[in-house]
C-alpha cells in the first residue's frame, strides 16, 4: 500500500513560520496563525497516531508545531509590550515617541 501525505502537514509548517515572521504586527496576527497551526497539528498528530505506517510528512507537523509554539510565545510577549506602552504612555505618548525618533535620525 502506498503511503499518503499527512493532511495539512505543509500548511502547519507554513503557519508556524508565518506566526514567527508576523510577531511584530502588534502580536495579534502572528498569534492567530500560531493558534491555528497548533490546532491543526493536534488533529494531524491524532490522525498519524491512529495509523503511522500509512502516512508521511509527520516531521513537517512536528516542526510546524515547534515553530507555532515559538511564534505564540513571541507574539504574547510583543502584545504584552504593546499593551504596556499604551497603558503607560497612551496614544499621544507613542506618537510623540515616534516623532522624536524621526527627528533624531533626520527622517
Amino acid at each position: 500500500m502506498e503511503k499518503q501525505k499527512l493532511p495539512n502537514a505543509t500548511l502547519i509548517l507554513v503557519f508556524g513560520i508565518i506566526s514567527i515572521v508576523t510577531c511584530c504586527c502588534y502580536g495579534v496576527l502572528g498569534l492567530i496563525f500560531g493558534i491555528i497551526a497548533m490546532v491543526m497539528a493536534k488533529k494531524a498528530t491524532a490522525v498519524y497516531m491512529e495509523n503511522p505506517e500509512q502516512y508521511t510528512g509527520y516531521q513537517n507537523v512536528k516542526t510546524g508545531k515547534i515553530l507555532a509554539i515559538i511564534g505564540i510565545i513571541l507574539n504574547v510577549l510583543y502584545l504584552g509590550y504593546v499593551i504596556f506602552l499604551f497603558a503607560t504612555l497612551g496614544t499621544d505618548g507613542i506618537l510623540n515617541m515616534n516623532q522624536e525618533l524621526l527627528e533624531q535620525y533626520g527622517m
